[in-house]
């Protein structure tokens, strides 16, 4: 893959497709709405699972990207399942994050149920390390990620205390109907409430309700933010 023409202001590190659009479907969107370039890209295919294939995931994956408006996407192809912060897989990110060269990567969360979404996680702090190494067999130019935050996903019941919430009100119906285009993962579910759609859209509802506003996502950091405008603060 070649570098981008411009650099994006933000990339989701997804561990599987719809994981981008269950986390952080609500800062994609108003981070597009404000002008920013978004990127995802997925670390796997997400096959082999009950009624998905690779053709079918990949169908699903362009009609949500086409719904989200993103500016690039890509995949990694690593096994589904067997997701490790290994040389190969550092490597491999690191070239994605040179080629993107984003302000901001939107990492999975440390702490997880899902060992993909674990590993993954250590996966993109290590790749933002070795992405910035010179005299190396990287492809593309040494570049170092200034800012990543981590998102949490739906496999574990844990309630970790964010660094912010991202007001995601305006977009809470154009992210679902993103989610909702992995029908490969909700057939053969219970249709009785609360349905894994409620459970999605009702943590927004929660995390809106923990700012003050109708919905929200919430990200986790582990290094301090900067702010020079007490007004930035609402």
């Amino acid at each position: 893959m070649k570098p981008l023409d411009e650099p994006l202001d933000v990339l989701v590190v997804a561990p599987h497709p719809d994981d981008a659009e269950i986390s952080v479907g609500g800062i994609i969107l108003r981070s597009l709405d404000l002008g920013m370039r978004v990127g995802v890209v997925e670390l796997t295919n997400g096959e082999p699972t009950p009624r998905g294939t690779i053709e079918r995931r990949q169908r699903e994956t362009d009609a949500a990207t086409e719904v989200l408006g993103l500016t690039w996407r890509g995949q990694l192809n690593l096994p589904n399942r067997s997701v490790e912060n290994d040389l190969a897989s550092r490597r491999a990110l690191a070239g994605i994050f040179r080629l993107t060269r984003p302000n901001i990567i939107l990492a999975p969360y440390w702490d997880d149920a899902h060992p993909d979404h674990v590993a993954a996680s250590a996966l993109c702090d290590a790749a933002r390390f070795w992405s910035k190494l010179s005299r190396s067999d990287i492809p593309g130019e040494p570049f170092h990620p200034p800012r990543i935050y981590y998102f949490w996903s739906i496999h574990l019941r844990i309630h970790p205390k964010p660094a912010f919430v991202v007001d995601t009100s305006p977009f809470i119906e154009q992210k679902m109907k993103s989610v909702e285009c992995y029908q490969s993962q909700l057939e053969g579910r219970s249709p009785e409430f609360p349905t894994l759609l409620d459970d999605i859209k009702d943590r927004s509802r929660y995390w809106g309700w923990t700012i003050g506003a109708a919905f929200g996502e919430p990200l986790a950091s582990r290094e301090e933010l900067r702010v020079t405008d007490m007004r930035d603060i609402g």
